[in-house]
C-alpha cells in the first residue's frame, strides 16, 4: 500500500544526525521508552497491578452529591435535619394491589411490616392500616411507608435489596407487592458489562480492517486497556477522598476505552505513515511522536481543561464526574505517549514487515491510499459554497429541537416496566394520582397555627390535587406539608405549580403568618439543580471555548483557525443534543418520553468538545505542514485530508461504536450519554471534517493563517509540527 498522499518522495527523511539534533521533547520521550521497552512495559504492569491490589483491598466509597447551597429545596433539607423532621430521611414505599381488596391480606403484610422494621437501614415503618390515606378509595391498593435511617445515597443499596426481598416474599396470585422510590430504583441489579465488552470487539474489528493485522490492531486497544484499568482503580481510591457519583465507573470506563484507543490510533497511524516513507521503526517511532503525540497531548490537555470547567457548575456529583473523566484522559495519555512507543518499540520489526508487504501489494493492485479522500476533497474544492451550506444547514435542523428541551431528572416513570420500582410507581398513580409520585415538601417555619394557614391555602390552589395536614417537627418549631399535584413529577405542569407556589403563594403567606415558607422536596431540588445548570452553562461554555480558542491561535498562528473551530464544533455539539432531544424527549424510535437529564448537555459538551478539537488539531496541522512546505492552500487542504481522512474516519467509529454503547444500558442517563456522544463524534468526523473544514479552508485560501503582525510578535511560539519543520 503506498504513501496516503500518493507520493512520498518529498517525506523522505534527512539525515539521521540531523534529526537527532532537531529531536522535540516529544521524540525525546519516545526515545527513552525505545531504549528502556521493557522497563517501561514492566513499570506500566506494576502501576497496574499495585492500583488494581490497593483498590481492591480498600474498596469503593461512591456516593451521590445532590446538594446545592442557596436554594429552596436545599434550604428545606437543611431545616429537615437541624429540627430532626421525620422526613429528614428518605423514604420507599411498599405497595400493595389485591383486586378483592388490599384489607382481606392484612394477616399477610402486618407480620412483614414488622420484620421490615427492624432491619438494618430502616428507621420506622408506617402501615397502610393505621392511615385511612395510604389506601385507595376503592380499597384495592394501599403502600407502606418505610423511613430511611439516611438520605438516599447514604443508605447501602444492599440493605435496601433485602427489603424489597422480604416485602415480595408474601405476594401471591391475588396479592402484587412491589417496591418504590428513588433508594428502591438504585437498589436493583445493575447491567453487565454489556457496554464494555461490545466497545471492546467494535474497536478491535475496526482496527483489523483498518491494518490487516491482529498485532497492529492489538497495540492501540492494549495501550487503551492498560489506561483504563489504571484509572478505574485510580478512581475507586480516590472515591474515599472526594465525592464520585455511583455511575460514574461506566462512563469513564467508556469514555477511557474511546479516547484511549483514539489518542494510540493517531499516533500509530503517524508512525505507519512513516514507515510507508521509508524511516526505519526506530526513527518512525520519534517523528510519530514528534507529530501526532503533540496532537494527542494539545488535545488530551484541552479536554482536561473542558471537564475541570465542570467544577465550576459547583454541583458535588457533577465535580467528581469530572475529576474521574479528565484523571482518566490524562492516564489515557500518558500511556499513548510511555507504553505505546515501547511496544512499537518491541513489535516494530513485524509491523515494518507486514506494512511493507500491504503496500507492494497495493502497488501491484494499482491501488493507492488516499486517493478517495483527494477526490472528496477536489470535489468539495469546486463546490465549497454549496458545500458548505448543505453541511451548515444540516447541522441546523438537527439542532432546532435542543432550544426546546427541558432539563430534569429520570424517576421510576422511566425505568422499564418489568422492573419493581416501575410497578410500584405506576401502581401508586393509578390508585392515588400521577402526583403522587413526585409530591412538594412544603416546610413552614413557627407554630402549628402557621402551619394549618398554609396547608388550608395550598389544599384549594390551582394544580394541586391534596394537601396532607400539617406535620409538625419534634421540637415543634416547624410544620410540614405534603402537596400532591394533579400532573406527574416530569410534567410541565408540576414545574408551573411549583415556582406558582414559591412565587405567587408563599410571599403572601408568608406576610399574612410572619412564617418563612419554603418549597423543597426532591422534585422541586431536581427542577432547582436543572434550572442552576442551565443558568451556568453559558458561561462555562464561553470559558472553555475562549480558552481552547486562545490555544489554537498560539499552535496555528492564525485568527480564523480558531474561530471556525469554535463555531464548528458547537454546531456538531448543538446537533447532537437536538438528536437526544428527539428520541428521549419526544419519545423517537420508542424510547419513554421525559426529560433530557439535567447533566447531559454540560457533560457531552465538555467531553465532546475536547475530543473535536482532537480532530481538528490532526487535521489541520497536516493542512499547516504542508501549508508551510508549498504556500499553495488548494493543495495543503487536499493533501491534509488525503493523508488524514482514513484514520479520522477510523477513530471516529471506533468511538461511535464505543460511546453508542451505551444505548445498551438500561440506565436513562447513560442512554442519552451514549447517544449524544456518538451522533455528535458522528457529525464532527464525516459532515464537519470531511466536508465543511475543507470547503471553509478552500474559501479562506491563504487568509486561514492571517495573523496580525503586531499580534505575531506578542504571541509566545508554540507548535505541535515536528522540530524539522519548524
Amino acid at each position: 500500500m503506498s504513501s496516503p498522499r500518493g507520493s512520498t518522495a518529498h517525506l523522505a527523511p534527512p539525515p539521521s544526525d540531523a534529526l537527532s539534533a532537531r529531536v522535540g521533547r516529544f521524540g525525546a520521550l519516545a526515545g527513552w521508552a525505545q531504549r528502556h521497552r521493557w522497563a517501561a512495559l514492566v513499570l506500566w504492569v506494576a502501576v497496574l497491578a499495585a492500583i488494581t491490589l490497593g483498590s481492591t483491598a480498600a474498596g469503593s466509597a461512591y456516593k451521590n452529591d445532590f446538594t446545592l447551597p442557596g436554594t429552596d429545596s436545599q434550604a428545606a433539607t437543611d431545616l429537615f435535619k437541624k429540627h430532626g423532621s421525620d422526613q429528614a430521611g428518605d423514604s420507599v414505599e411498599i405497595v400493595f394491589k389485591d383486586t378483592s381488596g388490599v384489607k382481606g391480606a392484612e394477616a399477610r403484610i402486618e407480620p412483614m411490616l414488622a420484620e421490615v422494621k427492624q432491619m438494618a437501614g430502616v428507621a420506622d415503618v408506617r402501615s397502610p392500616f393505621a392511615d385511612a390515606s395510604a389506601v385507595s378509595k376503592d380499597g384495592t391498593i394501599a403502600y407502606a411507608s418505610v423511613t430511611l435511617d439516611g438520605k438516599t445515597e447514604e443508605v447501602p443499596k444492599e440493605d435496601v435489596a433485602e427489603v424489597i426481598d422480604v416485602a415480595q416474599h408474601i405476594a401471591t396470585d391475588d396479592l402484587q407487592v412491589e417496591v418504590g422510590g428513588e433508594a428502591a430504583r438504585n437498589a436493583q441489579d445493575q447491567d453487565p458489562p454489556t457496554a464494555e465488552l461490545v466497545g471492546i470487539v467494535a474497536a478491535l474489528v475496526i482496527l483489523v480492517l483498518l491494518f490487516g493485522s491482529l498485532l497492529a490492531a492489538s497495540l492501540p486497544l492494549i495501550t487503551a486497556l492498560f489506561a483504563v484499568g489504571s484509572a478505574v482503580g485510580l478512581i475507586a481510591v480516590a472515591s474515599h477522598i472526594f465525592t464520585v457519583a455511583d455511575f460514574t465507573p461506566p462512563i469513564l470506563m467508556l469514555v477511557g476505552l474511546g479516547v484511549g484507543v483514539d489518542y494510540a490510533l493517531l499516533i500509530f497511524y503517524r508512525y505507519r505513515h512513516e514507515l510507508l516513507a521509508g524511516v526505519q521503526p526506530a526513527e518512525a517511532g520519534r517523528k510519530a511522536l514528534d507529530t501526532a503525540g503533540r496532537t494527542v497531548f494539545f488535545a488530551g490537555c484541552t479536554v482536561i481543561v473542558a471537564l475541570l470547567g465542570l467544577i465550576a457548575l459547583g454541583l458535588g456529583s457533577l465535580q467528581g464526574i469530572a475529576l474521574a473523566v479528565a484523571i482518566t484522559v490524562l492516564v489515557t495519555m500518558a500511556a499513548s505517549l510511555v507504553l505505546l512507543p515501547a511496544l512499537l518499540s518491541l513489535f516494530g520489526g513485524r509491523i515494518q514487515r507486514h506494512v511493507l508487504r500491504q503496500q507492494a501489494k497495493a502497488t501491484a493492485q494499482g491501488k493507492t491510499e488516499g486517493n478517495r479522500w483527494l477526490a472528496m476533497a477536489r470535489a468539495v474544492q469546486r463546490r465549497p459554497i454549496p458545500t458548505l451550506l448543505v453541511g451548515v444547514i444540516a447541522l441546523l435542523a438537527l439542532s432546532a429541537p435542543a432550544l426546546g428541551m427541558r432539563l430534569g431528572f429520570a424517576d421510576a416513570g422511566n425505568t422499564p416496566k418489568d422492573t419493581t420500582s416501575r410497578q410500584a410507581y405506576d401502581l401508586l398513580a393509578e390508585g392515588f394520582g400521577p402526583g403522587f409520585n413526585g409530591p412538594l415538601i412544603v416546610l413552614v417555619t413557627g407554630d402549628q397555627n402557621a402551619g394549618k394557614a398554609v396547608q388550608a391555602k395550598l389544599a384549594t390552589t390551582d394544580g394541586v390535587a391534596e394537601a396532607s395536614p400539617a406535620m409538625p417537627s419534634e421540637d415543634g418549631a416547624l410544620s410540614t406539608v405534603f402537596v400532591y399535584p394533579t400532573t406527574s413529577p416530569q410534567a410541565e405542569g408540576t414545574v408551573d405549580l411549583l415556582h406558582h407556589l414559591r412565587d405567587d403563594v408563599a410571599p403572601p403567606l408568608e406576610h399574612a403568618t410572619g412564617a418563612e415558607v419554603l418549597v423543597g422536596g426532591s422534585t422541586a431540588a431536581s427542577q432547582d439543580v436543572s434550572e442552576t445548570l442551565a443558568d451556568r452553562l453559558p458561561l462555562f461554555v464561553a470559558v472553555v471555548v475562549g480558552v481552547s480558542s486562545l490555544l489554537l491561535l498560539l499552535v496555528f498562528r492564525s485568527i480564523w483557525i480558531p474561530v471556525k473551530a469554535a463555531i464548528l464544533n458547537l454546531l456538531s455539539i448543538s446537533a447532537a443534543l437536538g438528536v437526544i432531544t428527539l428520541v428521549f424527549q419526544h419519545g423517537w424510535f420508542g424510547a419513554q418520553p421525559g426529560p433530557i437529564e439535567a447533566f447531559i448537555p454540560a457533560l457531552i459538551f465538555a467531553i465532546v468538545f475536547g475530543l473535536s478539537m482532537d480532530y481538528e488539531v490532526f487535521l489541520v496541522s497536516r493542512i499547516h505542514e504542508e501549508w508551510t512546505r508549498t504556500k499553495d492552500p488548494a493543495q495543503s487542504v487536499r493533501e491534509g485530508l488525503a493523508s488524514t481522512g482514513t484514520v479520522i474516519t477510523a477513530a471516529a467509529a471506533i468511538m461511535m461504536f464505543v460511546f453508542g454503547a451505551f444505548v445498551l444500558s438500561s440506565d436513562r442517563m447513560l442512554q442519552q450519554f451514549g447517544l449524544g456522544l456518538a451522533v455528535a463524534i458522528l457529525l464532527d468526523a464525516v459532515v464537519i471534517r470531511c466536508l465543511i473544514v475543507p470547503a471553509v479552508m478552500q474559501m479562506l485560501g491563504k487568509r486561514a493563517w492571517w495573523l496580525p503582525a503586531w499580534l505575531d510578535r506578542k504571541l509566545p511560539k508554540v507548535s505541535i509540527e515536528r522540530p524539522e519543520q519548524n
